[in-house]
């Protein structure tokens, strides 16, 4: 993803509810400025539905700056919730950094995002630390449990 794709990304942020996007964002408007630095910091990437339009967009670099730790980062449109998707790229992406030398995926969200911390918390054993309305989960790569599909019969 570069930032030519920025008519793409706001594609996929007008089909997300203001709090979807202050759960994501921290902030109801993001800007191409705001893709920039995520770019600059992360590999993006957008998912496309079978009609070519964004549903998705993930994101996974070494934000905190610690060795072998790198951040997640997870927007999907609000009316393809509940469908597999976000896992399904949090999974790919958790795999991705892996073989790219990761021990840990981190992401930090709001305490009241639910359903990202039970997609986290589906994908391995974690670890949350809570900072005021905040939390940070912590994932181990080497421990991810594998997708229903990824387990031979």
């Amino acid at each position: 993803m570069t930032e030519a794709d920025w008519d793409l990304v706001a594609t996929l942020h007008a089909q997300c509810s203001e709090q979807n996007l202050l759960r994501r964002w921290g902030r109801t408007r993001i800007t191409p400025r705001d893709l920039s630095r995520l770019l600059t910091h992360a590999d993006c990437w957008l998912g496309l539905g079978t009609d070519e339009r964004p549903v998705a967009l993930v994101s996974v670099g070494p934000v905190t700056r610690e060795l072998g730790v790198v951040d997640l980062g997870l927007q999907v449109a609000d009316h393809r919730h509940r469908q597999g998707i976000g896992i399904a790229l949090a999974r790919h992406t958790a795999r991705l950094a892996h073989t790219r030398g990761a021990h840990t995926l981190s992401a930090f969200t709001q305490a009241s995002n639910v359903p990202m911390l039970r997609l986290l918390d589906r994908m391995g054993p974690t670890s949350h630390t809570r900072d005021g309305p905040y939390v940070e989960v912590r994932l181990a790569l080497g421990a991810l449990v594998p997708a229903p599909e990824d387990t031979p019969p």
